[in-house]
């Protein structure tokens, strides 16, 4: 049993249900499915895993996919409107003969996944609100909302940042406090439009980055772009702050003084093409439970919820499908069940949490740490030269322009190499990013927001939970060996 169609909930479905032993049903909240939500970033190891999984659903995606890793992507000056780094996603992909990365409608993925699954596997109208465990031997009662049980012998709990499962099997609320859910400290404005730019098939996305705040703008397709403002702001900000004159107009002029460019894409969006959301996300944790003996395992946003900065949200979800696939697909007989779940576990665990500290770090060093680059120029009027930005964040921002690309390149490595999940720990891909993202931290050290965040920033970039989850698997490694 599945709770929730979402795309690690679908992915999981599909496969499962081509094994002649599994009786696979997906349960869904929703009474049905309509074309709701933006476009959802596919990356090369998501996409590698899914042609992998089912090459002719794979082929279906590619029908409707627009790549963004063929083009030139990178860091903006948000002022100057300056390319500040670039960072090659083709050559990463190239070199290992994966698909690029790219963007495909949510609603479009899901109606592939949705015309792939078997009918009758999928149940919608009604919400998962927990389980119990069937205390006489293997298996699982799953409640529904209307109050309704649903036996099975797995539970998969692929029920979102809000889940009810996950409530269900550490006994703790699924929103608020005690949920294991922590508010970023950012609130995202999102706008999707037409829009006719004039590096329109050569750039793929571009981030401005600027004092305190940065702005997205990404090529999603058939002349279709989608742009994200990321703000530091306490939460329910949506609520508190007054907008008179329209989201676009306080976003002008929050951006005051930026790039033309983001003008240009603001002043052709209206107000009901921009949505504001705070972000919320969630570690994976050693401490806590991501099974429940060999009946119930958590999947997705439900165990490691993450910021959208590198688009492996939904990728994540795929790669937790494809290693549940493998352990289950290989159990022969219901007792083996909890030995599987935990294999599930464990090679998952350290990847998750990295790649969750990871999306967390590139929110929190680019507003804590990052600054318009400091620059000399040329004094047009007087001849003489003139020192732009020269403060502390400024000097290091302009320091860390070319170890930029060595931290995106190592960042690829890891995010690539490791998308078959066969190791607990992947030492050579994640030494590497670590050792530059400490570089970058320390530099980031002498600023006040750097001051203020290095410490959150150096536990997402091996998350408080990565760090745990390392050693705990570095013990039981040596333990095996000795």
């Amino acid at each position: 049993v599945i709770a929730g169609a979402g795309v690690g909930g679908l992915a999981l479905a599909n496969s499962l249900a081509k094994i002649p032993t599994m009786n696979v049903t997906v349960l869904e909240r929703t009474d049905r499915f309509k074309r709701f939500g933006g476009p959802i970033q596919l990356a090369s190891n998501a996409l590698q895993i899914m042609k992998d999984m089912d090459e002719d659903l794979f082929n279906g995606v590619m029908e409707k996919f627009t790549f963004t890793g063929d083009k030139m992507n990178g860091i903006k000056d948000g002022i100057r409107s300056e390319w500040y780094a670039k960072f090659d996603l083709a050559g990463p992909a190239e070199s290992r003969n994966m698909p690029y990365t790219g963007v495909i409608d949510r609603p479009d993925l899901q109606e592939i996944y949705l015309n792939a699954v078997p009918k009758g596997v999928i149940h919608n109208g009604d919400a998962v609100v927990g389980y119990k465990k069937n205390p006489k031997g293997p298996g699982v009662k799953v409640q529904m909302e209307s109050g309704k049980e649903v036996e099975g012998d797995i539970l998969i709990g692929a029920d979102g940042i809000w889940s009810a499962v996950r409530a269900s099997m550490r006994d703790e609320p699924a929103k608020g406090d005690g949920s294991g859910v922590a508010y970023s400290g950012y609130t995202v404005f999102a706008g999707e439009l037409k829009y006719d730019s004039p590096d329109n098939g050569e750039v793929g996305y571009k981030v401005y980055i600027g004092p305190g705040q940065y702005f997205v703008i990404t090529d999603i397709g058939n002349g279709c772009y989608q742009w994200y403002a990321f703000l530091a702001r306490a939460p329910g900000s949506a609520e508190t702050e007054e907008k008179p004159n329209g989201a676009g107009s306080y976003l002008k002029d929050i951006f005051t003084g930026w790039s033309p460019e983001i003008h240009a894409i603001l002043d052709a969006t209206k107000d009901y093409e921009i949505e504001q959301r705070d972000l919320y996300d969630r570690p994976p944790s050693v401490l806590k439970s991501w099974t429940d003996g060999g009946s119930v395992a958590l999947l997705g946003d439900s165990v490691h919820a993450m910021m959208p900065n590198l688009g492996q949200g939904g990728c994540q979800a795929i790669e937790d499908a494809y290693v549940l696939v493998q352990e289950l697909g290989g159990a022969k007989r219901r007792s083996s069940l909890e030995s599987k779940m935990m294999n599930y576990r464990g090679r998952r665990l350290i990847r998750s949490a990295a790649v969750h500290g990871l999306s967390r770090f590139a929110s929190d060093i680019i507003i804590l740490g990052f600054d318009t680059p400091a620059k000399i120029v040329k004094d047009e009027k007087t001849g003489g030269l003139r020192f732009e930005n020269f403060n502390y964040a400024g000097v290091v921002t302009k320091i860390l322009q070319p170890i930029l690309p060595i931290f995106f390149m190592l960042q690829f490595a890891f995010l690539y190499d490791g998308w078959k999940n066969e190791a607990a720990i992947d030492f050579k891909a994640t030494a590497g990013f670590v050792a530059v993202g400490g570089i970058i931290l320390l530099l980031g050290v002498g600023t006040e927001a750097g001051l203020a965040g290095v410490g959150v920033a150096f536990e997402t970039l091996l998350g408080g939970e990565a760090l745990d989850a390392f050693l705990l698997n570095l013990r039981e490694i040596l333990s095996m060996r000795m």
